[in-house]
């Protein structure tokens, strides 16, 4: 199976590319299921409209800044192709870290409990990833090396692996049990930790079927990150949970 055109549509002489629209569609869900659970984990749905204004394009900055400082090479010198994000070039972990540090503020100054605030926003983070990364089959990017499995799709006129379809699938899975566990939630914190765990340790994986990963020195940098995340939630989930039950943390 081959990519198909990588632009949606044509408005006003601007060619609209697939890879925006489904990033966008991504965030779009995500705002609107935060927004109508938001009273869930005592937040008012409001403060999430608020949130997503800082949210958007802070993320986006990060995403693309990360892509592009661990692909300077490429980049260097070239104001021109930094700035232009239509042809594909965000990085989830640096979109993540751009939430968290607009995550940090934002609760700072509206008083709402930080992991209560990503407890109820990473089940979406997870559905935005599962439609956000079939831009990268439209762009032929994100790509594994070859196979001839079935599911096989062709870039440059060699089949490969599918990895943005293995993360799709992955993150949609993530987001149904994230969902399902936002329910029987024990202690705030748990839902963004299950999050960080499980989601590090399927990138872990896929990143190694991909050709294209950033790089820190001989190591694919989405491997040493994913590793850290796992550790370090798993280490978190450990502390909060222990609050929990000795009564000193807070459900």
């Amino acid at each position: 199976m081959k990519a198909p055109n990588p632009i949606a549509f044509t408005a006003f002489g601007i060619d609209v590319m697939w890879y925006g629209v489904l990033i966008g569609l991504g965030f779009c869900l995500a705002i609107i299921l935060s927004y109508t659970r938001a009273p869930q984990f005592k937040i008012k749905s409001d403060d999430i409209i608020d949130f997503a204004i800082f949210l958007i394009p802070i993320s986006i900055i990060c995403a693309r800044a990360y892509y592009v400082i661990f692909s300077w090479d490429k980049y260097r010198g070239d104001i021109a192709a930094i700035l232009n994000i239509r042809g594909g070039g965000l990085a989830i972990h640096g979109g993540i870290i751009g939430g968290m540090l607009v995550a940090i503020g934002f609760c700072y100054f509206k008083k709402i409990r930080f992991f209560d605030l990503a407890d109820l926003i990473f089940p979406t983070v997870a559905l935005a990833q599962a439609i956000g990364r079939w831009g990268n089959f439209f762009n032929s990017e994100a790509h594994g090396g070859p196979t001839n499995l079935p599911w096989a799709i062709e870039v440059n006129g060699q089949m490969v692996h599918p990895t943005f379809l293995y993360e799709s699938i992955w993150c949609l899975m993530l987001f149904i049990f994230l969902s399902w566990m936002s329910h029987r939630r024990s202690f705030s914190g748990q839902i963004a930790c299950l999050y960080g765990i499980l989601y590090s340790i399927e990138r872990a994986l896929v990143e190694q079927l991909r050709t294209d990963s950033l790089m820190i020195g001989p190591l694919k940098q989405a491997q040493v990150l994913s590793l850290c995340i796992i550790i370090v939630c798993i280490i978190l989930y450990s502390i909060l949970k222990r609050k929990y039950k000795t009564g000193s943390g807070v459900n």
